[in-house]
């Protein structure tokens, strides 16, 4: 199918929004919900709609002088206006840049210094900090200002102040008319690329370092949608509540209706949840797409007594929130908790799952586990044995190699280590990205190229993770951690989930964080311990017992007899759109210097 696409020159993401215009034309696509004094409201679009209005914008962006191949920064907030536009650029062959603004202001200047955007579309906000920041001030030739409303004279005079011209007078300027002779109406001509063409630029999120730009092509675009289909069983007709930008892209791709809750997608943990709950009411959402810090948010108000927003919904009551129409949920972005998932899966119908789904934005996604069969292996995770994160999605093949920070540049077999040997995560598979945007060492260090057998004049990319972990022999994936995050000493290398996850069974421990620090010249593992609520509250808690206990901890287990140095810090480093994820960087530097 790849070589065909390849030749005919097939290959656009909208052809999916286009067949759904054509199949359910009157069809919920997308709804967005807003929160305005004390109400919330909903602006619909349907299928039909969505596909017109995208096609009018596509056309009115290619008079604009946006032509195929082009880059445009796309800064929009979740609305209709963000799902025609994004549409409008695949149609046109113009590259979207996606970003999350949650990096912050170093990071995305960087970005667009790396991307090169030809284009820049936002809302006025970001325009101001375009200006302020100098974002794409060498590339940037076209300007694209999309307000709430799009409509009047005060957009259209910001646009021509500071944001070239507002979304409604480039529509009113660049008309797409009717056929002559016809009533009908006409339609853009979609832009046909090849399957490996770039589609978008998509950049990682820096938790671990400096972002990098991910090109995207319709074939891992086509690989994540038969992906959700057929190992998700994803079907047309379906409502998705969604919370994560990207993944609301699929939702009418695959036929499905987008429902976009009044949330900033950054900063997840400071969701409100009545306003979940209401739209999955409102819709009876079928599917919720959330990442770790979300599914606890909505795990600990669901689990009390909390009153949904009374003008949508009556659903709640003394026994906490049920969500009985969802029959699908997916968690993904980082390791969730076990007590996480316990407690949100409380929330389900008739024990629901919750599937944990492993990935990244280079490559996603890879595996899925059930929270049934993630909480039947608890008690090898609490004592060190790693999170199993499952087994992988079809067309996906993983490896383990052994760890090595050299480039790899060619895939041989023999690099595979053997079952329950803990090394680097390496995956094959459509999904997986091929390159970063201008970062040739980058792709260097990440990519091994290797020659797919079934066919021989065709180039296929390994994609190391970053990631450590080992395979069983049943062929599930463990995760152990960050290779960045592993500690060397002249006598073992500790890896951070397995030996965070023993220690972390403590009552009085909310979380852990291993780190490497210099005692005497040495590099020896040190852990950092963030107490519970409970027991930073507790006058009587004393730390010296504490310490003796998890030293007790640590010797019980070979995978942390190295560890005997434990600090407290009031309150980790975390990125805040995955509180997962612990930024380890900034507690090494702080424990040495309490060392010091």
């Amino acid at each position: 199918m790849t070589e065909n696409m390849d030749k005919s020159n097939q290959a656009n993401l909208c052809r999916h929004l286009a067949h759904a215009a054509i199949a359910t034309p009157n069809a919920l696509a997308v709804a967005v919900q807003k929160s305005q004094r004390g109400k919330l409201t909903y602006q619909e679009i349907d299928f039909v709609t969505l596909h017109q209005r995208s096609d009018e914008i596509a056309y009115a962006l290619t008079a604009y002088g946006l032509k195929t191949g082009m880059k445009a920064v796309l800064m929009v907030t979740p609305s209709i206006d963000f799902f025609a536009l994004t549409f409008a650029l695949f149609k046109a062959g113009i590259v979207p840049i996606l970003v999350d603004p949650g990096m912050g202001i170093k990071n995305l200047k960087q970005c667009f210094s790396e991307s090169s955007p030809d284009a820049f579309i936002g809302i006025p906000k970001a325009h101001i900090a375009r200006i302020l920041f100098g974002w794409g001030k060498t590339s940037v030739k076209k300007l694209l200002t999309v307000t709430a409303t799009n409509s009047g004279a005060g957009a259209n005079a910001f646009a021509s102040l500071i944001g070239g011209m507002s979304l409604t007078k480039l529509l009113t300027r660049y008309p797409m008319k009717n056929d002559a002779g016809t009533k009908e109406q006409s339609s853009f001509d979609m832009v046909k690329l090849s399957d490996d063409a770039m589609s978008a630029i998509l950049f990682t999120s820096g938790s671990t370092g400096t972002p990098k730009g991910v090109v995207y092509s319709h074939k891992m675009f086509e690989a994540q949608i038969t992906a959700l289909r057929e190992d998700y069983a994803i079907k047309p007709g379906e409502r998705d509540l969604a919370t994560f930008p990207l993944f609301s892209l699929f939702g009418p791709a695959l036929g499905m209706a987008s429902i976009v809750p009044d949330m900033d997608a950054s900063k997840p943990i400071k969701a409100n949840p009545e306003f979940i709950f209401a739209a999955i009411e409102k819709y009876q959402c079928t599917n919720l797409f959330a990442n770790p810090a979300l599914i606890e948010v909505l795990g600990q108000a669901g689990a009390t007594n909390v009153s949904a927003t009374k003008a949508d919904t009556e659903s709640v009551n003394n026994t906490g929130v049920k969500l009985h129409s969802l029959k699908r949920v997916i968690s993904a972005g980082a390791p969730a908790t076990l007590s996480s998932i316990e407690r949100f899966t409380q929330l389900l119908s008739n024990n629901m799952p919750v599937l944990t789904s492993y990935g990244a934005t280079e490559s996603l996604p890879l595996t899925k586990i059930a929270s049934s069969d993630l909480l039947a292996t608890s008690h090898i995770t609490d004592n060190g044995g790693g999170i199993c994160v499952g087994n992988p999605v079809n067309g996906v093949e993983l490896s383990i190699i052994a760890i090595n920070d050299n480039v790899i540049e060619t895939w041989h077999d023999y690099l595979a280590l053997p079952v329950n040997t803990i090394g680097e995560i390496v995956v094959k598979g459509d999904m997986v990205s091929h390159q970063y945007y201008n970062r040739a060492s980058a792709t260097a260090q990440a990519k091994i190229r290797d020659v797919d057998a079934k066919c021989s004049d065709s180039r296929v990319v390994r994609h190391r993770m970053g990631d450590l972990g080992y395979l069983d022999e049943s062929g599930a994936l463990w995760m152990c951690g960050r290779k960045a995050h592993r500690v060397e000493t002249d006598k073992k290398v500790l890896f951070s989930i397995p030996c965070e996850r023993i220690f972390n069974t403590h009552q009085s421990v909310k979380r852990t964080a291993l780190v490497a620090v210099k005692i005497n010249h040495k590099t020896v593992p040190l852990l950092c311990i963030e107490l519970t609520d409970e027991a930073k509250n507790n006058k009587n808690f004393d730390e010296a017992m504490l310490f003796s206990a998890l030293k007790v901890s640590a010797l019980a287990h070979k995978q942390t007899s190295a560890i005997s140095h434990f600090l407290i810090h009031d309150d980790f480093p975390v990125d805040i759109r995955h509180n997962a994820k612990i930024f380890r960087e900034k507690l090494a530097v702080w424990a040495q210097q309490e060392l010091d």
